[in-house]
Parts: C-alpha cells; sequence; structure tokens
C-alpha cells in the first residue's frame, strides 16, 4: 500500500500543469503530507524505512532523489516532537 501510495505522489508531484491543475495537486501533497505525519511514532518509522529501502533499489535518479526526500518533505521527520 505504501509502495502504491509513493507512485501516486510521484506521478502528481511530477506532473505538467497540463496534466493537473496545480493548485489540485499542492492540496493532494499538502493533504497527504499532513496525514502521514499524524501517524503513530512505529507507523512512521516503518514508512521512513520502506522509502529508504525503495530509494536504495531506485534506478532511476529522478524517483530516486523524491524518495530521499520523502520523509522530509511529508513531515515524517524534521519538525517531529
Amino acid at each position: 500500500m505504501a509502495e502504491a501510495l509513493v507512485d501516486v505522489l510521484w506521478f502528481i508531484d511530477g506532473s505538467e500543469d497540463e496534466q493537473m491543475d496545480p493548485d489540485d495537486a499542492v492540496k493532494v501533497l499538502e493533504g497527504v503530507g499532513h496525514v502521514v505525519s499524524t501517524l503513530p511514532n512505529d507507523q512512521r518509522q516503518e514508512l521512513i524505512e520502506l522509502v529508504g529501502e525503495m530509494a536504495a533499489d531506485e534506478t532511476n535518479p529522478s524517483r530516486r532523489e523524491f524518495l530521499e526526500e520523502f520523509p522530509e518533505g511529508f513531515g515524517l521527520i524534521g519538525d517531529a516532537s
């Protein structure tokens, strides 16, 4: 499930204006960021580890960069208390 979520978010993040309204894209990305930032610590850590494994296995440089930035970009780390 997490891999499917990341795939959708990567698509939205990389969409051109003609593919998806930029305001709608921002709303979706921010909404997901809010939801994942409220996960319990054990689930957050599990998602961070999964995304890290996905990044390590990724051969597409732009997708690898997205995966490496995912935890901080979506509120899993950074401003956690």
